[in-house]
C-alpha cells in the first residue's frame, strides 16, 4: 500500500529526476563521479526525501520546513547540473532529458509549499494523511 506522499505528483517527479541523474552519473569517469556526480545525486535524492519526511512529521509547520528544504535541494541540483554541463560532463541530449523534469517539478514544488500554508495545523491529522490540498497534486485525480 502506498503512503499518501507517494501519490503526490511532486514526489513522483522528484523520484524520476533523481533516477535520471543516477543514470547520468554512473557513466562519469572516477574523478568527476567522486566530485560532481556524488553531489548531484545527493542533492537530487534529497528533494524527494524531504517531501516524504515533511509529510511524516505530521504538522503543517514541519511539512512546510521540509518542503523548503526540498526546494533548496532542487536549486542545489540545478547548480550541480550547470557545473557538470559547463565542464562537459553532460551532453546536450542528456540535459534535454532532464530539463523537462525540472521545468515541471519546480512550479509543482512551489505550489505544494503554498498549498500547505493554506491549511491550519489542527493537530488531528494522521501521519499518513497528507494535507487535504495536496489532492490537487496527485496523479489519482
Amino acid at each position: 500500500m502506498r503512503s499518501n506522499f507517494e501519490k503526490l505528483r511532486v514526489y513522483q517527479l522528484a523520484e524520476e529526476l533523481a533516477d535520471e541523474i543516477w543514470k547520468l552519473t554512473r557513466s562519469m569517469e572516477p574523478f568527476a563521479k567522486d566530485t560532481i556526480g556524488k553531489q548531484i545525486v545527493r542533492a537530487s535524492d534529497s528533494i524527494g526525501a524531504n517531501i516524504a519526511e515533511g509529510v511524516g512529521r505530521g504538522s503543517f509547520q514541519d511539512n512546510r520546513r521540509f518542503v523548503r528544504n526540498a526546494r533548496g535541494s532542487l536549486y542545489e541540483t540545478k547548480h550541480w547540473l550547470r557545473r557538470a554541463y559547463s565542464r562537459r560532463l553532460l551532453t546536450d541530449f542528456q540535459v534535454e532529458r532532464i530539463k523537462p523534469l525540472i521545468d515541471e517539478l519546480a512550479p509543482k514544488l512551489i505550489a505544494y509549499l503554498k498549498s500547505i500554508g493554506d491549511v491550519p495545523d489542527t493537530g488531528q491529522q494522521s501521519i499518513d494523511d497528507g494535507p487535504p490540498t495536496t489532492r490537487q497534486l496527485t496523479t489519482d485525480n
